[in-house]
């Protein structure tokens, strides 16, 4: 049997980065994998656990705890019960350990870092599908993550 990968989920709520974690499902996920859905707010959001975790991101969130509205609220996440849907989907029919990481600040720099603190075998991420100006103004996320992530970075369109 092979060993358990852990592979980590850029997650924003868009339709992009839920057309990833789908991707990721049906094409790379396997049986017995660790699932971590990355969530990087806003440094200007300010839930109450954001000052015990702004430097290092929150604890790992088991997926039962995330659907907690409660903890949703601590953390400043959205809940969304289409993503909670496809998570719960794949941790049953594919026994993937699913968990979440929420980080404030940069998208660029908190994936890259979760990446190194996570030692993750894989980063699936959605891309927004910037035009060459666009990207060259405002940046993209996942080419600086692509160029700058220790571990193999898939961009899903």
């Amino acid at each position: 049997m092979a060993k358990a990968r852990t592979i980590g989920i850029g997650m924003d709520y868009s339709a992009t980065s839920k057309s990833a974690l789908k991707w990721a499902i049906d094409n790379l996920i396997e049986a017995g994998d660790i699932i971590v859905i990355i969530l990087v707010l806003s440094p200007k959001s300010d839930p109450a656990n954001k000052k015990l975790f702004a430097d290092t991101g929150s604890p790992l969130i088991p997926l039962i705890e995330l659907k907690e509205p409660g903890v949703c609220k601590k953390y400043g996440i959205t809940p969304d019960s289409e993503l909670f849907d496809m998570l719960d989907s794949v941790s049953r029919d594919k026994m993937a350990k699913v968990v979440a990481k929420v980080y404030w600040g940069d998208p660029r720099e908190k994936l890259c870092e979760a990446v190194n603190l996570l030692k993750l075998d894989s980063l699936v991420l959605g891309s927004r599908g910037l035009g060459a100006i666009k990207r060259v103004l405002l940046g993209s996320v996942s080419s600086y993550v692509v160029q700058n992530a220790s571990c193999a970075v898939t961009v899903v369109k």
